[in-house]
């Protein structure tokens, strides 16, 4: 519980604290990845995020999600990777999809997951400036911030967390999900940074 009133902890807090080991272990990935030692590392880095990407937009269909998070079309980095793959003159990698099979509520983790990466993209924009002289305009458009800023969109998609539209019953589900996304995304960063 998280108030003296012990009132149930929300879905957004339940998915901060909950996924936090999780969300290290992304820290660490990145750091043993080194992605911002050479373009051709970034560009590694960029490959796996096009991929995760491509996972979570193809949610984006579901019609529970459009219904849990009305504002999709402002969402999403897939066309943004695809620019950067092209910038840096490498293919686009082709693998299936690792959500053909996820539905809500469970889509709604692999959501959270994407959409907290772009708060610390932040972050990494600075990086790839700084060592790469990439940015949003070329190379590193996947870590740009959405048009109305960071923080917004991000207070927007918690709110639809939090809301009624997401019952209480299936918060475990969307703590699956975001922890298959965490995975997926491991995974990605494994095999695109560290097996380079």
């Amino acid at each position: 519980m998280n108030t003296v009133l012990d009132l149930p902890a929300t879905l957004s807090f339940r998915l901060k604290h909950e996924t936090n080991d999780q969300h290290e272990r992304m820290h660490a990935l990145m750091e043993q990845g080194k992605p911002f030692e050479s373009r051709e590392r970034y560009a590694r880095f960029v490959a796996a995020q096009y991929l995760f990407q491509q996972d979570v937009e193809h949610l984006f269909d579901d019609a529970r999600i459009q219904a849990a998070v009305p504002d999709l079309a402002v969402r999403g980095r897939v066309e943004a990777a695809i620019a950067d793959m092209k910038d840096l003159d490498r293919a686009i990698p082709q693998e299936p999809l690792a959500t053909a099979h996820v539905a809500m509520p469970e889509a709604l983790g692999w959501l959270y997951v994407s959409e907290g990466s772009t708060l610390g993209a932040a972050f990494l924009l600075k990086q790839v400036q700084q060592t790469l002289g990439l940015d949003a305009n070329f190379g590193a458009r996947n870590l740009a911030a959405y048009p109305e800023g960071r923080a917004l969109v991000w207070r927007r998609f918690v709110a639809a967390l939090d809301s009624d539209a997401i019952s209480e019953k299936e918060h475990d589900a969307v703590l699956a999900g975001a922890n298959a996304a965490y995975d997926r995304f491991g995974d990605l960063l494994q095999r695109y940074l560290l097996a380079a």
